[in-house]
């Protein structure tokens, strides 16, 4: 069983959403990556997702954009992530962790490549953008194979058809992109995220994280209520923007723990 449906599970007996927190490797440097990474963990992050940059992050606001704008003038790469990555693993073991990114740089070095690098890494599992299902077939057999999970994104505007095409091919879980446009977008409709995530439990058994606009510790709460994970990117990137060198670990650490704190007392 994959680290990813194990913590969903432990989660769901203690009626408790993941908090999933993104940041992008190489921001603002390769040597703060890792630190960030535990930093996360240390203060309630229960997966991790760790994005590639890449020079044209199509799906992405201009706050995640310059992160990758930072990590590619810092000259990190895919293969950069993997090792930082690699890293977080040699004191890390069981913090399920989640590389999101483009299918460019995934092709530019080659599939069999980068399942072989991330397999050495102990991923858990890989969200690919742009990797549509009617074209991800072979991509999604070949991470099967190795026990990575297929993670794939669902919008507003995913009709009913395909999100049973897309549930066929996913594990790990579901990511409900919950609102029309790029990350950091717009304030969420709560009420109409919460009517489409019951849709695609129709259709999966798979949990449902929801992600894309989750700003403030009161949005976290409400999207905890509704969903079996909150996907927190943008916000954290700004805090990590915008601080000073020295600030960065805690303003990250006192982000956290106000969205862990309002994630857990919506079981409460």
């Amino acid at each position: 069983m994959s680290k990813i449906k194990i913590t969903f599970e432990k989660l769901k007996d203690l009626n408790k959403s993941a908090l999933i927190p993104f940041i992008t490797a190489g921001d603002p440097s390769p040597d703060d990556t890792v630190a960030l990474m535990n930093t996360l963990v240390e203060n309630g992050a229960d997966m991790i997702e760790l994005g590639i940059p890449f020079s044209d992050p199509m799906a992405d606001g201009p706050v995640i954009q310059r992160a990758s704008e930072r990590a590619l003038k810092n000259k990190v790469g895919i293969k950069d992530t993997i090792k930082l990555a690699k890293s977080f693993r040699e004191t890390n073991k069981k913090t399920p962790l989640i590389l999101m990114g483009y299918a460019n740089p995934i092709e530019a070095i080659g599939v069999d490549n980068f399942i072989g690098l991330i397999k050495e890494a102990q991923i858990d599992g890989v969200i690919t953008v742009d990797y549509p299902p009617e074209e991800s077939g072979e991509f999604v057999k070949r991470l099967n194979e190795e026990e990575i999970d297929s993670i794939f994104l669902l919008s507003p505007t995913t009709e009913d058809d395909r999100i049973k095409l897309i549930a066929k091919q996913a594990s790990g879980f579901l990511y409900y992109v919950s609102l029309k446009g790029v990350t950091g977008a717009a304030n969420i409709d709560i009420e109409q995220v919460s009517e489409n995530v019951k849709n695609i439990q129709k259709y999966s058994d798979l949990p449902v994280a929801v992600g894309f606009g989750v700003r403030d510790p009161k949005t976290a709460k409400a999207v905890s209520k509704i969903s079996d994970g909150v996907v927190i990117g943008s916000r954290i990137v700004k805090e990590i923007e915008e601080s000073d060198k020295v600030e960065i670990i805690p303003n990250v650490k006192k982000l956290m723990h106000s969205m862990k704190t309002a994630i857990d007392s919506s079981s409460a």
